[in-house]
Formats: structure tokens, sequence, C-alpha cells
């Protein structure tokens, strides 16, 4: 899969006291992340439709209307997360790293993944949160909105179906695109958009010009609390590297040497 930098939301979104505010005063529902509000949805966003046979409560509150780019921490901590789209060639390794370091990370998946590699899915999603990243990864501002509708559900079916349980209440736009208009519809469905602060750029591949020093460097320039950074589980199709995979334990070293920690998405909403 290759994604790049989305323009997303960028506008009319809260600073981090007014987010830390709205988070402390929000009721929230008990969903998987306890993110989504049980008002209704707006007007003109289509009622949500039960997914995998377990319907979410529309988001509402601090967080609906908005993409999450970094979460609103003051403990030096940040997320990595790993999008699961055209490949699995860098999981092993990701896995096994992640493992023998004991570092929580978030997987967002594309329905289409999980249903070509449901071993690999369900070995994910017993170990992190795994969010929906809509079934054939394609630009929703370029489809219709009935259509981001069937993205949206035809994922969480097939992830659900692979995994055996929902998917988390958190959503990636394929490549970071999304408008007011997506982000609403998303909202409606029960999911969180969740964007990033920190794209790697591992997805370029060597062909590209990314390596292990380019993944670290980026990363580093933008370290901040909460920052949530975005690697990418399959490799490069021009020329097959897993630039992320082979770049992640000497990413977490130097992340660590900057006193930093690491937590997956869900340890980031608990600790507002």
């Amino acid at each position: 899969m290759v994604a790049t930098p989305g323009g997303g939301v960028r506008d009319g979104r809260p600073g981090r006291r007014q987010l830390l505010r709205g988070l402390a005063g929000a009721a929230v529902a008990t969903t998987a992340l306890g993110l989504a509000g049980r008002s209704t949805a707006r007007a003109d966003v289509p009622p949500a439709r039960p997914q995998g046979g377990f319907p979410r409560p529309a988001v509402t509150g601090a967080f609906a209307g908005h993409e999450i780019r970094s979460l609103p921490l003051t403990a030096q901590k940040v997320a990595l997360t790993f999008d699961c789209g055209a490949g699995s060639q860098g999981a092993e390794a990701i896995l096994r790293t992640l493992g023998a370091r004991r570092v929580p990370a978030t997987f967002f998946m594309t329905g289409r993944f999980a249903a070509d590699n449901p071993a690999l899915a369900r070995h994910i999603a017993s170990r992190y949160p795994v969010g929906n990243h809509s079934m054939t990864h394609p630009s929703f501002l370029r489809i219709t909105p009935e259509q981001r509708a069937e993205e949206v559900r035809a994922a969480a079916d097939a992830i659900e179906t692979a995994i055996g349980r929902p998917t988390e209440g958190l959503f990636r736009f394929p490549f970071g695109r999304a408008d007011r208009q997506c982000v609403a519809e998303v909202n409606a469905t029960g999911y969180v958009p969740v964007h990033w602060k920190v794209d790697t750029q591992g997805w370029k591949g060597t062909v590209g010009g990314a390596s292990t020093g380019t993944v670290v460097d980026r990363t580093l320039h933008d370290l901040r609390p909460g920052a949530i950074v975005l690697m990418h589980l399959g490799a490069t199709p021009e020329d097959h590297s897993a630039v992320d995979a082979a770049a992640l334990p000497d990413l977490i070293d130097a992340i660590e040497a900057r006193d930093y920690g690491f937590t997956d998405l869900r340890g980031l909403l608990a600790e507002r």
C-alpha cells in the first residue's frame, strides 16, 4: 500500500486546552474505546448502519468533526501506528520487534487485507488494537457518499470475520485524504478518524530514497508528547523493500534515547 500525506481537515480544530476540557467534561458511551457519545448524528448525514452486527453510537463531543493527528498528552509518549493494506512483507519483522521490545502499537487494516490474511489479522488483533482502514483503499474524495459508507461497512464485516471481534472505534482514511463531509459520515457510523503527526515515508521504499536514517530523522524532527507516527506493514511494490520494518529497531532506540515511551491509541485516550 502506498500512502501519501493527505490534506485532511485542518481548519476549525480545537487547541490542546479546548480539547482537554472537552475530554474531561464529555459523557462517553461504553464502546471499545469510550470515544462515541450517545446523541443522534447530524440530519444531513446518513444514520449509522450496524457494522458486523455491532452498531455504534455516533461520535459527538470533543472528537466529533476532526481527524486526530496527535493526542493531548503531557507525558513523553508517542503512538506507533501501522497501516495494513496491500502486502504483509514486513509483518514478521515488525511483530517480532514490537514483541521483543514490548512496545505497544495500533494497526489499521483494510478489509481486503484481513480477508487475504486472516491468520495474520487474528494474530495482530490478539495483541494490538485494530482500526478500520476501508475495504479497498480508495480515495474517499473520489467516490460517492454511498460508496464511502459501503467501504466502511464492508471493511468492518471483513475484519470482524477475520479477527473474531469488531474493530476499535478508530478509522484511518486511505491516503489520509478527507474533507468535512467525509469526517462527518465516519463519525455518524461511530468512528473517530485518526490521521498522524509524523509520516516516516518508509512507504517510498529504497527506490524513493527512504532508509533507516530518513525514517529516524523524520520522526525525531516532529517528536512531541502524544505524536501519532504513521508506518506501513507492507513493502514498496517497485523494489519490494520494507523500509519501516527494517528501520523499526533503530527508531525505537532513537525515541527511547530522547526519554520517550510508547502507548497505543487506547492508552493515549485513557490518559486524558
